[in-house]
């Protein structure tokens, strides 16, 4: 009984971290007033249009990068996690694994 309470715990964990990743288009780079506004276009998935939204960081934090425009891996972070009061967003490489490699920068997604 023990070993199937403690394998619920860890499915459930497991899921509360689950991370939802989709490959950006970032079309251009912007600073506002001490904010990095980057302008995003999301990849389009199948039965779905193509979202477009902006990040937002604040340009003194540690976390806060200006991109080249390009493509880039945008993990959503779960609720409540990351530094901004709003949906936080990791960036990292087109070709990256999370698991394994540096971020880019953290973001706070404003969608349109």
């Amino acid at each position: 009984m023990k070993k199937a309470m403690i394998l619920l715990v860890l499915t459930a964990g497991i899921q509360l971290v689950a991370q939802d990743k989709s490959t950006i288009t970032v079309k251009k780079t912007e600073l506002n007033n001490g904010v990095v506004i980057v302008a995003v276009i999301e990849e389009a998935v199948p039965g779905q249009t193509r979202a477009s939204f902006e990040l937002h960081c604040n340009k003194d934090a540690t976390a806060c990068k200006t991109l080249e425009p390009g493509n880039y891996l945008m993990v959503r972070l779960p609720r409540n996690w990351g530094m901004y009061d709003c949906a936080n967003v990791d960036l990292y490489p087109a070709s990256a694994d999370p698991a394994t490699s540096q971020r880019i920068g953290e973001y706070c997604l404003i969608e349109k």
